[in-house]
């Protein structure tokens, strides 16, 4: 026991976080004792902290993100000042900008409309050519026809058509994961890794420093580089303070030989596939594998976030796909970036929701949504449109699943039907408009997600695959329990205020 709490005080979460919030203590301490010494200190900060709120006001942040920095710096002038100059808003350096356009320029000089695909789809669906054509202006990635689609919906079956498609890599293999765990089913990844490695075959792996920060050892990208791999670390978490800390790699994808890819809820960790208790009870996720043109999307969008992370000047073509199956529907696969003012994966869920004539069902872990998202929601409702939500019913953090209990009241008074998953813990990431369009990616109903992380997401029209989302959410439904309007109601008057002061703050957390 004595060990194990001497490793936890002396890991490196622990001893990083300490130097961050020793740097803010003293940034504080000296902030509020000038301020305390000299009268105009004190007047010149609390004029700097207004004007902060004016500058704040007239951004264009999310509202809600912006009522809440503004509620700290009323609240707390100097330390909210502070705050927000550290964390808050979206000011980028003049490297990152430079960083920023290559990724961009990266991404438009090798993915390009195909004309004739987008014209079809317009005949079929203007609405769905009105929505592909906003992904394309707004995250630079075509609409593709010639893709199959495989859903899978749960970890385990994905884990296996993972490792199927892995033994038949012949030229390379990217990965590229928010997070990733000593483990099981990471062992077995790496195995192959090095195998397909020795043989010849380009084999790239990025992680997230901050999410495999607990969970890998300090440097991993060298331990895999001596094992032939070629590896990056996204945004290494440092004790120095940095406006960057808050944008996270949160991406998860698996490409292979520019032919095929997977994305989905899954990281490479044995809770995924229920091999390890993490306390959650059953783990629920999905993944979606794409073969076919869509894989080009997939591929540049890893090669970008590469050169990024690398340095390396040279920009590497996506292979062209040799296999063009003639397969149903069109597939689009996107990414969102947080360092601009285009909250992509929210406005397609908003488009989506709007657009439905019929149905509307989500699958997400999290329930922390503003104003306007929950006005969306109950006016698809008000309209007679089936409208459900499937939520854990255990959460992987106590506030954060308190905070997506605060949610429900106002969606289930307007006929939106949330349901939590009995079994445990839902991670899926998941949206099904009518019978015709899904989303199956890593954006979480959070604003985390939708404005902070780097994600990605495939649109769907008409693939082969939303008949089976459709049947992974009949088979859940079940499994879940309705939560009542009296079940909102139920909710003691402390628990209540602390629900509320977690929706105030939900933005900034």
């Amino acid at each position: 026991m004595k060990k194990n709490v001497l490793s936890l005080l002396f890991s490196r979460v622990v001893l990083v976080s300490l130097g961050i919030l020793l740097q803010l203590a003293v940034l504080f301490a000296t902030v509020y004792w000038f301020s305390g010494v000299a009268r105009e200190v004190n007047i010149a900060l609390t004029v700097i902290a207004f004007c902060m709120v004016l500058y704040i006001l007239s951004g264009r942040s999310n509202y809600a993100y912006k009522m809440a920095w503004i509620m700290v710096i009323l609240v707390a002038p100097v330390f909210g000042l502070f705050l927000y100059i550290m964390f808050g808003g979206n000011r980028l350096s003049k490297r990152l900008k430079r960083k920023m356009a290559d990724m961009e320029k990266t991404l438009t000089a090798n993915l390009l409309q195909e004309q004739a695909v987008l014209d079809v789809l317009n005949w079929h669906d203007p609405e769905a050519a009105v929505q592909a054509r906003y992904i394309s202006a707004t995250a630079h990635c075509p609409v593709y026809q010639n893709t199959e689609t495989s859903y899978f919906s749960s970890g385990e079956t994905a884990y296996a058509a993972m490792l199927t498609e892995l033994e038949k890599a012949r030229r390379s293999i990217y990965l590229e994961y928010f997070i990733i765990a000593e483990g099981k089913m990471w062992q077995s990844i790496l195995n192959l890794l090095q195998k397909k490695a020795a043989q010849g075959v380009d084999v790239r792996v990025i992680y997230d420093d901050f999410g495999c920060i607990s969970r890998l050892p300090n440097h991993y990208d060298r331990i895999l580089q001596s094992m032939g791999i070629r590896a990056c670390c996204f945004n290494r978490y440092v004790p120095v303070l940095n406006s960057r800390l808050n944008n996270r790699d949160h991406r998860k994808f698996l490409v292979i030989d520019g032919q095929t890819a997977f994305t989905g809820g899954l990281n490479l960790a044995d809770e995924y596939i229920n091999r390890c208790d993490r306390g959650v009870g059953r783990w629920k996720d999905c993944a979606v594998m794409l073969r076919g043109d869509a894989v080009r999307s997939v591929t540049v969008m890893f090669l970008a976030m590469w050169n990024h992370i690398s340095g390396d000047t040279a920009v590497e073509p996506a292979p062209e796909a040799e296999f063009h199956p003639r397969a149903a529907g069109y597939v689009q696969p996107y990414t969102d970036s947080p360092l601009d003012f285009e909250a992509t994966g929210r406005t397609v869920f908003m488009n989506m929701i709007a657009r439905a004539s019929r149905r509307v069902w989500i699958m997400t872990p999290y329930l922390i949504i503003d104003d306007a998202m929950t006005e969306t929601l109950s006016m698809a409702a008000k309209s007679g449109l089936d409208v459900r939500i499937i939520t854990p019913g255990i959460g992987d953090k106590a506030y954060v699943h308190e905070l997506s209990r605060a949610n429900y009241a106002p969606l289930v008074e307007d006929g939106v039907g949330i349901y939590e998953y009995r079994p445990g813990f839902v991670h899926s990431k998941l949206f099904l408009a009518d019978d015709d369009f899904g989303v199956v990616g890593t954006v979480n109903l959070d604003f985390r997600s939708l404005y902070l992380h780097f994600e990605d997401g495939v649109w769907l029209y008409r693939a082969n695959c939303v008949k089976q989302i459709r049947e992974d959410f009949e088979q859940t439904f079940p499994q879940c329990r309705r939560i009542t309007l009296a079940d909102c109601r139920r909710v003691g008057f402390f628990r209540r205020l602390y629900r509320s002061v977690l929706r105030l703050l939900s933005p900034l957390m």
